[in-house]
């Protein structure tokens, strides 16, 4: 079995599989210590509680061929998307960044003006979300990498984010708007469709300098939520992914599904497509009881829609028209590991 078989949660669960019983018996000699780890690998981030209060971990790569390219992303933007990405995991946790470590993987050819102002836009988004660069490593390397490890405070251990918590009758909920990141890495790939300059430059800022919901998570897990994730490989894909880690399964009103105007006029045909399974949107994504929701709506500091039902049985997602007849989704979101989505993305 090579990795390309299998998909990359699949292999989560194997490598997990590995570690076992002897993990869970070094977590039990670590919560004897005070440091209790409560929620592990399959979130997010890793969460754990000691003296000092609740902590979160997580990390993110971005290789170039795979996650950028040179020829259509800045410097800048480049850092400012490198620290976004782990930003928007802390996001979805209901978490306070802290501060990060950044490895760098570099090739012979990188510039070292690059590298410069790609710090300056990992400066830039620590100024605006909070947190600081704290150290790191360089290595020599076959290909451009960045890996990004940063580390975040929760308010409390029973506030928190996860995605193993939703309930049957919860209502779904998207912050912001979502497709436009996907609709603005195919303007630059395809042959563009686009013929307004100001929708291109909205779709590809919504790509390259995402805004990650930090004080959305926080305000989240002040009203009681308690199930949530970011949208980094597509709403299905990632609802998915919180439908089987909930036991439950999902409906989504695909009229309810919030895209801008941008995006709706620059592809009136594909917006649904780009909003259900593009990817790479770092809204939140979540799932609360009504009363909730109800109380969220009153709030001026966060923009979001209900987009469908939390159901009982398997964990299945279905999306819906106006008529309630439901519509492919067999384009689910990314997977890292899968053998025919080895193009940039």
């Amino acid at each position: 079995m090579l990795v390309s078989d299998i998909s990359e949660f699949d292999l989560i669960d194997k490598l997990s599989c590995v570690l076992g019983l002897e993990n869970e018996r070094r977590e039990r000699d670590l919560r004897a210590s005070g440091f209790d780890v409560f929620v592990g690998i399959g979130d997010d981030g890793a969460v754990w509680e000691d003296i000092s209060g609740v902590k979160v971990l997580t990390t993110d790569t971005l290789v170039e061929g795979v996650h950028f390219t040179l020829n259509h992303s800045d410097w800048h933007d480049l850092g400012w998307k490198t620290l976004a990405v782990n930003l928007s995991d802390l996001a979805a946790m209901g978490a306070i960044p802290l501060c990060s470590v950044v490895t760098l993987g570099l090739t012979a050819d990188i510039p070292v003006n690059g590298l410069l102002d790609m710090y300056k836009g990992m400066a830039e988004i620590s100024n605006q979300y909070g947190g600081a660069v704290i150290g790191g490593d360089i290595v020599k390397s076959g290909v451009f990498f960045v890996t990004v490890a940063m580390y975040g405070r929760a308010l409390k251990r029973h506030k928190i984010l996860t995605r193993g918590s939703a309930k049957p009758g919860d209502k779904i909920g998207v912050t912001g708007h979502i497709g436009c990141s996907s609709a603005g890495f195919h303007s630059l790939t395809e042959i563009s469709e686009v013929n307004y300059t100001d929708d291109i430059q909205h779709l590809r800022t919504a790509h390259f300098r995402p805004k990650p919901r930090i004080n959305e998570g926080m305000l989240l897990v002040r009203h009681g939520v308690r199930t949530g994730m970011d949208i980094s490989d597509g709403l299905i894909g990632d609802l998915m992914k919180l439908c089987q880690s909930s036991g439950v399964g999902a409906v989504v009103r695909s009229m309810d599904v919030p895209a801008d105007q941008y995006l709706k006029r620059s592809y009136p045909k594909k917006w649904l497509d780009f909003a259900l399974s593009g990817g790479e949107d770092y809204e939140l994504l979540f799932t609360a009881r009504p009363d909730i929701v109800q109380k969220l709506a009153g709030e001026n500091d966060i923009d979001f829609s209900i987009i469908g039902d939390i159901t009982s049985g398997i964990s299945k997602v279905r999306v819906i028209d106006e008529c309630g007849r439901d519509i492919d989704i067999s384009k689910s979101g990314w997977d890292h590991l899968a053998s025919d989505k080895n193009s940039i993305k």
